[in-house]
């Protein structure tokens, strides 16, 4: 069996973009969620908020500058209802030159919920829904393109806007727990 014929099969929704940032393979997981959007741009199936992230974090697979990315990403399915996935991609070779990249979508994340009552920044709101999917200020750091000490400093002013004393009691708060 060739590789493509097996990723086909699997179901673990997988898919090829080429240099130019246009769909041209998905598999039938893939297409279960989002149709089949083969000939179409990448970013028609990521959330609009989401679009600018996506399109910095495949300009970096195709100058060379990240082997693997792994990164939450808001789409949108066929139905139009949009849904967190967690994407890990790779660029694809050939020779010397990135002429693509190939990911997969690695989990389906619970997606967090809008916060209105909590009166936050964008910014904040943007922070605590990354630490609601469990990430470090290290990763929040790397995913939002700033310092450590920037991030730290956005978590800060979070917790005293909600009237937590913890990431974890901010969560909490955020998800109607506390």
């Amino acid at each position: 069996m060739q590789v493509e014929e097996v990723l086909e099969h699997i179901n673990v929704p997988s898919y090829v973009i080429d240099a130019s940032g246009v769909i041209r393979w998905l598999n039938a997981a893939a297409k279960h969620i989002v149709g089949d959007v083969r000939g179409r741009q990448f970013t028609s199936v990521v959330a609009t908020e989401d679009t600018r992230r996506a399109r910095e974090l495949f300009a970096r697979k195709l100058v060379g500058g990240v082997p693997v990315t792994d990164a939450p990403v808001d789409i949108v399915t066929a139905g139009g209802e949009r849904i967190a996935v967690e994407i890990s991609s790779v660029p694809l070779f050939h020779e010397e030159q990135v002429i693509g990249v190939f990911g997969q979508v690695s989990d389906l994340i619970e997606e967090p919920h809008s916060h209105p009552e909590l009166h936050l920044t964008p910014r904040q709101a943007e922070v605590l829904g990354l630490l609601e999917r469990g990430r470090s200020t290290g990763q929040i750091a790397a995913e939002l393109h700033l310092s450590i000490e920037t991030v730290r400093n956005h978590i800060r002013r979070m917790l005293q806007a909600v009237g937590a004393s913890s990431r974890l009691e901010a969560v909490a708060i955020a998800r109607g727990d506390a």
